[in-house]
């Protein structure tokens, strides 16, 4: 008899460590570090600090670009929350966001370096991948 309880507690000691083991870990939420957006999630300061360094920015420079990422983001986000624009009229607003982002940048930058925007500009149209044909 005792050759076959060896065999059964060894069994119920592992499968209750292994559930023991796949159960999600409470903690209170302000214990938890803040979960990091995901890179590709719009965020003003990380490009404002980008731009900083690949345009060798002045820290005044700096400041002001930051307020305009983030008026740019939310002025998108609400753009694409209104579903009920057609297309066509959101592809104009988002062109017309754009323009005013350009506008704005035009007036923190200099010449030199809204030339080199474009550059970095273009050279990430061409790295990324051509949008997929409409079905």
């Amino acid at each position: 008899m005792n050759r076959a309880t060896v065999p059964a507690a060894l069994a119920v000691i592992l499968s209750g460590s292994l559930l023991f083991a796949q159960q999600p870990q409470a903690q209170p939420q302000q214990d938890q570090p803040q979960a990091a957006a995901p890179a590709h999630a719009p965020n003003p300061h990380r490009q404002a600090m980008r731009l900083t360094r690949e345009l060798n920015l002045t820290p005044d420079q700096a400041a002001k670009l930051e307020p305009i990422f983030a008026s740019r983001d939310q002025q998108v986000a609400q753009l694409r929350s209104n579903t009920a624009l057609a297309p066509a009229d959101m592809h104009k607003q988002m062109r017309a966001i754009q323009r005013s982002t350009r506008s704005q940048l035009s007036t923190v930058l200099t010449p030199d370096q809204m030339q080199q925007l474009k550059s970095i500009q273009q050279s990430h149209r061409k790295t990324q991948p051509a949008p997929a044909p409409a079905v």
